[in-house]
Protein backbone atom coordinates (compact mmCIF):
# COMPACT_ATOMS: atom_id res chain seq x y z
CA UNK A 1 0.00 0.00 0.00
CA UNK A 2 1.63 3.67 -1.35
CA UNK A 3 1.82 6.22 1.46
CA UNK A 4 -0.80 9.01 1.76
CA UNK A 5 1.21 12.30 1.69
CA UNK A 6 -0.19 15.29 2.18
CA UNK A 7 1.16 18.39 0.17
CA UNK A 8 1.29 21.69 1.65
CA UNK A 9 0.41 24.69 -0.20
CA UNK A 10 3.84 25.77 -0.02
CA UNK A 11 5.45 22.72 -2.40
CA UNK A 12 2.17 23.01 -4.65
CA UNK A 13 3.58 26.52 -5.76
CA UNK A 14 6.94 25.28 -6.07
CA UNK A 15 5.84 23.37 -8.45
CA UNK A 16 3.26 25.42 -10.26
CA UNK A 17 5.35 28.77 -10.30
CA UNK A 18 8.28 26.44 -10.79
CA UNK A 19 9.96 28.43 -8.14
CA UNK A 20 13.86 27.77 -7.89
CA UNK A 21 15.48 26.45 -6.26
CA UNK A 22 12.75 24.47 -4.66
CA UNK A 23 10.96 23.56 -8.33
CA UNK A 24 13.46 20.01 -8.41
CA UNK A 25 12.45 18.72 -5.06
CA UNK A 26 8.44 19.42 -5.44
CA UNK A 27 8.69 18.26 -9.03
CA UNK A 28 9.94 14.81 -7.83
CA UNK A 29 7.80 14.00 -5.46
CA UNK A 30 4.76 14.65 -8.10
CA UNK A 31 6.69 12.45 -10.40
CA UNK A 32 6.64 9.47 -7.70
CA UNK A 33 2.52 10.46 -7.82
CA UNK A 34 1.92 10.48 -11.36
CA UNK A 35 4.11 7.24 -11.62
CA UNK A 36 1.83 5.33 -8.61
CA UNK A 37 4.48 5.43 -5.91
CA UNK A 38 2.28 7.44 -4.02
CA UNK A 39 -0.85 8.87 -3.22
CA UNK A 40 -1.00 12.68 -2.74
CA UNK A 41 -3.04 14.66 -1.43
CA UNK A 42 -3.87 18.22 -0.33
CA UNK A 43 -7.08 20.12 0.90
CA UNK A 44 -9.58 22.61 -0.54
CA UNK A 45 -8.24 25.00 2.15
CA UNK A 46 -5.28 24.37 0.59
CA UNK A 47 -6.20 24.48 -2.91
CA UNK A 48 -8.09 27.67 -2.78
CA UNK A 49 -5.12 29.74 -0.97
CA UNK A 50 -2.91 28.62 -4.45
CA UNK A 51 -5.77 29.89 -6.51
CA UNK A 52 -5.34 33.16 -4.75
CA UNK A 53 -1.69 33.15 -4.72
CA UNK A 54 -0.89 32.01 -8.48
CA UNK A 55 -3.75 34.44 -9.73
CA UNK A 56 -1.81 37.10 -8.51
CA UNK A 57 1.23 35.96 -10.83
CA UNK A 58 -0.62 34.34 -13.99
CA UNK A 59 -3.90 35.35 -13.72
CA UNK A 60 -7.27 33.50 -13.41
CA UNK A 61 -7.61 31.55 -16.27
CA UNK A 62 -3.98 30.00 -16.17
CA UNK A 63 -4.27 29.68 -12.57
CA UNK A 64 -7.69 27.50 -13.41
CA UNK A 65 -5.80 25.28 -16.00
CA UNK A 66 -2.73 24.85 -13.98
CA UNK A 67 -4.71 23.68 -10.67
CA UNK A 68 -6.50 21.64 -13.38
CA UNK A 69 -3.78 19.79 -14.36
CA UNK A 70 -2.56 19.44 -10.48
CA UNK A 71 -6.01 17.70 -9.90
CA UNK A 72 -5.03 14.59 -12.05
CA UNK A 73 -2.21 14.09 -10.04
CA UNK A 74 -3.82 14.83 -6.52
CA UNK A 75 -6.71 14.24 -4.21
CA UNK A 76 -8.48 16.46 -1.84
CA UNK A 77 -8.99 15.77 1.87
CA UNK A 78 -11.99 16.68 3.56
CA UNK A 79 -12.25 19.13 6.21
CA UNK A 80 -14.74 18.42 8.92
CA UNK A 81 -16.17 20.60 11.79
CA UNK A 82 -14.20 18.31 14.29
CA UNK A 83 -11.01 19.40 12.45
CA UNK A 84 -11.70 23.05 12.86
CA UNK A 85 -12.50 22.54 16.66
CA UNK A 86 -9.84 20.68 17.33
CA UNK A 87 -7.87 22.95 15.59
CA UNK A 88 -8.96 25.85 17.12
CA UNK A 89 -8.35 24.45 21.12
CA UNK A 90 -4.75 23.38 19.72
CA UNK A 91 -1.61 24.77 20.94
CA UNK A 92 -0.85 25.33 16.90
CA UNK A 93 0.22 29.03 16.66
CA UNK A 94 -1.31 29.31 13.01
CA UNK A 95 -4.77 28.01 12.45
CA UNK A 96 -4.44 27.19 8.92
CA UNK A 97 -1.67 24.58 9.72
CA UNK A 98 -3.62 22.98 12.69
CA UNK A 99 -6.45 22.66 10.20
CA UNK A 100 -4.37 20.94 7.84
CA UNK A 101 -2.95 18.94 10.77
CA UNK A 102 -6.30 17.40 12.27
CA UNK A 103 -7.95 16.99 8.51
CA UNK A 104 -4.90 14.71 7.79
CA UNK A 105 -4.36 13.26 10.88
CA UNK A 106 -8.56 12.54 10.55
CA UNK A 107 -7.76 11.07 7.08
CA UNK A 108 -4.62 8.41 7.71
CA UNK A 109 -2.21 10.74 6.28
CA UNK A 110 1.46 9.05 7.01
CA UNK A 111 3.24 11.75 6.27
CA UNK A 112 2.65 16.29 6.09
CA UNK A 113 5.46 17.32 3.14
CA UNK A 114 5.96 21.13 3.56
CA UNK A 115 9.02 23.39 3.78
CA UNK A 116 7.58 25.45 6.82
CA UNK A 117 8.39 22.50 9.08
CA UNK A 118 8.09 24.28 11.89
CA UNK A 119 4.76 25.42 11.70
CA UNK A 120 3.90 22.19 12.81
CA UNK A 121 6.47 21.54 15.95
CA UNK A 122 3.22 20.54 17.82
CA UNK A 123 3.27 17.41 15.91
CA UNK A 124 2.53 13.80 17.66
CA UNK A 125 0.84 11.78 15.34
CA UNK A 126 1.86 12.44 12.05
CA UNK A 127 5.41 12.60 10.11
CA UNK A 128 6.60 16.17 8.76
CA UNK A 129 9.37 16.53 6.89
CA UNK A 130 10.64 18.92 3.74
CA UNK A 131 10.54 18.13 0.13
CA UNK A 132 14.36 17.10 0.32
CA UNK A 133 13.99 15.07 3.74
CA UNK A 134 10.95 12.92 2.22
CA UNK A 135 12.34 12.55 -1.11
CA UNK A 136 15.93 10.84 0.72
CA UNK A 137 13.88 9.26 2.49
CA UNK A 138 11.79 7.40 -0.34
CA UNK A 139 15.19 6.65 -2.49
CA UNK A 140 16.54 4.96 0.67
CA UNK A 141 13.23 2.97 0.55
CA UNK A 142 13.93 2.18 -3.28
CA UNK A 143 17.25 1.04 -2.82
CA UNK A 144 16.84 -1.85 -0.25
Amino acid sequence: MNKKVFIDSDVILDLLSKRQPFYPAAAEIFTFGDYGQLDLYTSSLVFSNVFYILRKSVGNEKAKELLRKLRILIRIIPIVEKNIDMALNSTFTDLEDAIQYYSSCSFGIDVIVTRNTSDYKNSEELLIQSPEEFINIIKSIEKE
